[in-house]
């Protein structure tokens, strides 16, 4: 008979985990399959000159239903990492923004803005490959953070982050209460 794990999250939320022989095995197993995608697909965008050495697949029941590189360079795109490129693939051909039936493999650890990406699409599991420290070693910089906390030593850009004073922030609130009732969220 398999042992059953029941796990209670902080929201009440309960997971079931069978833990039978080899499982743990089975998905490191499977978690090196597709991240060797992932990485294959970072080699080819450097290859074809698209990005940097960033690939990213997401899959849905084992399959892959989006597979990405960094497109930066190609698409004179800020945002084109890839795992925004891969969210913005698998959302398209799901039909859908919500991805919480899908896990990411991506070749590196997600930048805070590809997190935030990540975040809003609730992928439900994500497996990254190398740290942060490694593309930072070889010219990547972390500075979407360092900006953020105010620490980064060569800054790219100086930014003012402020909230607009007066009424002009409170019109600018109305427009969600305004219009909740013309969108749905998922």
């Amino acid at each position: 008979m398999e042992e059953v794990n029941v796990v209670q999250t902080k929201d009440g939320t309960v997971t079931v985990a069978s833990v039978f022989p080899g499982h743990q095995e089975a998905i490191q197993q499977r978690d090196h399959k597709f991240l060797r995608i992932a990485v294959e697909e970072a080699y080819k965008g450097v290859e074809c000159g698209d990005g940097g050495p960033f690939g990213v697949i997401i899959v849905r029941n084992d399959e892959v239903v989006s597979c990405c590189h960094n497109m930066v360079l190609r698409n004179t795109d800020p945002t084109a990492h890839a795992e925004v490129t891969a969210i913005r693939k698998a959302s398209l051909n799901l039909n859908k923004i919500e991805l919480s039936d899908c896990e990411m493999y991506a070749s590196c650890e997600p930048c805070p803005m590809c997190f935030g990406a990540i975040h809003l699409s609730r992928v439900k599991r994500l497996v990254y490959g190398a740290k942060a420290e490694a593309a930072i070693a070889v010219g990547f910089d972390d500075f979407i953070s360092d900006a953020l906390r105010g620490t980064g030593f060569y800054q790219k850009a100086q930014l003012e982050i402020k909230r607009v004073d007066g009424k002009e922030g409170n019109i600018a609130e109305e427009v969600f209460e305004k219009t909740k009732q013309k969108y749905t969220m998922f």
